[in-house]
């Protein structure tokens, strides 16, 4: 279905309109918080799956905010007079919010779906009707040009992403606006691309109705629309990777074979990005027979840049086409066209010998150094969100770790992380641990083996000895020779700061 046949959207150009509206939506406590508070958590819980039953049951009444979340997240035509109460509604009708039907009704032309920025902003996110759940087994609809809302992939990409103060931010594929919106709260001056004229259109909509500054909204692929002298301190991208025989639906569907879409946006990357500056990127990457797909992604990362690469899971084949074929809605469709469908995917993959394929986080920083850091890794386990914070202080780790060598590692100070705690695994009884393991409560949350030595001296790291000086008492305490123990621990010192147990003190 093309752009055309799309339902007509508000009206991009009328602030003072955007801000009445917003002002209303507010006063009826329609936000994040006032939604739970009338639905109850079931409800909430269900309307993010787009599973709409138990909101429709939850709002049978007639207050401000019942009548808004049928008008505009169950779709509901409403009663004029009723609405009349709530909104500017002629103001609304008469700039494309709101459409006249059956007589004495409104119903919205654009979902418009509450959204808890980070400090407690009250946010919209505006999306087509019924397309306020992004990701797979959303909206399960097949139109060509739509724009979905927000989805897992869109708040994973804000938790990752380094929120320090910067004058240029550029959002490549923008969609609804989401990333454009967080930028704008920490840089001087954001742009937003897209391929899809109509993503453009409503991501100045939810801008302008969460109260944002505007956007320089830009129409192109990648980064077609980015003059060549143009550089920036963040960009970031939920790009349509998936990998799919064909470019069926704009907002998944790349158009490039393979998952050379992603390929092409990390590469082209490093130079549009200013000295130390941050490019984030979620993708997806094919694990090709006979192939390291640590090495495929490493050879991705563009000269000049730092790389950090989590692959957070991997689909066989036929798992990835069941999914994207059900987020499209195919399943629900004709028999033998799904089985069709099905089998292109198949042949798609089977001819680039892929045998799974990869989703995860890629994370570029812009280096003066001669030895850039790329590290790749898998980390399918649970995180804390946000992350901004984790990613950006992994990259300032990478510095120190580059800074030092092994006699000015030993020079350097320590902190062990917060919430890091120590586990002694071993046979009940026994005198010693088979093992010990050092675990995050915080960020990756990640866990590691040490041995004694390695535990002892993260145990003893409180900023005020230097690494040399805590080791030479260990190795009195355990009555090995000091000059051995130096030569032998800077290695796991190194892997306890790559990793977040430990932080350098300055």
């Amino acid at each position: 279905m093309s752009n055309s046949t799309l339902p007509t959207l508000p009206a991009s150009d009328r602030p003072e309109v955007a801000a009445r509206l917003r002002d209303a939506l507010l006063g009826a406590s329609f936000t994040a918080d006032g939604l739970l508070d009338l639905l109850g958590a079931p409800a909430y819980a269900a309307l993010a799956r787009s599973e709409t039953v138990p909101a429709l049951r939850a709002t049978r009444g007639d207050t401000p905010l019942e009548t808004l979340v049928r008008l505009f997240l169950l779709q509901q035509p409403v009663p004029h007079a009723r609405v009349r109460d709530v909104l500017p509604v002629d103001a609304c009708v008469e700039s494309g919010w709101l459409t006249s039907v059956g007589g004495d009704e409104v119903a919205a032309t654009v979902d418009v779906r509450p959204y808890g920025g980070p400090g407690g902003e009250d946010w919209f996110i505006v999306s087509d009707l019924g397309c306020a759940v992004g990701g797979a087994g959303g909206i399960g609809s097949r139109d060509e040009g739509v724009v979905l809302g927000v989805g897992g992939a869109s708040t994973t990409l804000a938790g990752i992403t380094v929120r320090t103060p910067v004058a240029t931010a550029l959002d490549l594929g923008t969609g609804s606006g989401i990333q454009a919106l967080h930028a704008a709260q920490h840089a001087t001056r954001v742009t937003a691309t897209d391929v899809n004229p109509r993503a453009l259109h409503i991501t100045a909509l939810t801008l302008a109705l969460s109260g944002a500054p505007a956007a320089d909204l830009r129409e192109g692929s990648l980064f077609d629309p980015v003059r060549d002298d143009e550089t920036y301190d963040l960009i970031v991208s939920n790009p349509p990777f998936v990998i799919s025989p064909g470019a069926r639906l704009t907002y998944r569907d790349g158009g490039m074979g393979g998952d050379d879409l992603c390929r092409s946006l990390v590469q082209q990357a490093g130079d549009r990005l200013r000295e130390g500056g941050f490019a984030q990127f979620l993708a997806n990457w094919q694990h090709v027979e006979g192939e390291d797909w640590q090495d495929r992604l490493r050879s991705w990362v563009p000269r000049g840049c730092d790389a950090w690469i989590v692959q957070r899971e991997v689909q066989d084949i036929t798992q990835y086409a069941e999914l994207w074929l059900r987020d499209a809605g195919d399943h629900r469709g004709d028999p033998a066209a799904y089985e069709a469908l099905y089998d292109a995917w198949l042949d798609e993959f089977e001819a680039r010998k892929v045998k799974g394929v990869g989703f995860g986080w890629i994370t570029l920083r812009r280096t003066d150094s001669d030895a850039p850091s790329i590290t790749v890794e898998e980390w399918p386990h649970p995180v804390e969100q946000p992350l901004g914070d984790t990613v950006r202080a992994h990259f300032d780790r990478v510095d120190h770790l580059r800074a030092h060598d092994d006699a000015a590692l030993l020079a350097a100070h320590f902190r062990l992380a917060a919430e890091v705690i120590q586990e002694q695994v071993g046979l009940p009884g026994a005198e010693d641990p088979e093992h010990v393991v050092l675990r995050q409560h915080r960020g990756m949350r990640r866990a590691t083996k040490v041995d004694t030595v390695g535990a002892g001296f993260a145990g003893v790291c409180d900023g005020s000895l230097s690494a040399g000086r805590i080791l030479d008492a260990i190795a009195q305490l355990v009555g090995e020779d000091p000059v051995l123990l130096r030569d032998r621990t800077p290695a796991q010192i190194r892997l306890l700061v790559e990793q977040g147990f430990l932080e350098p003190v300055d």
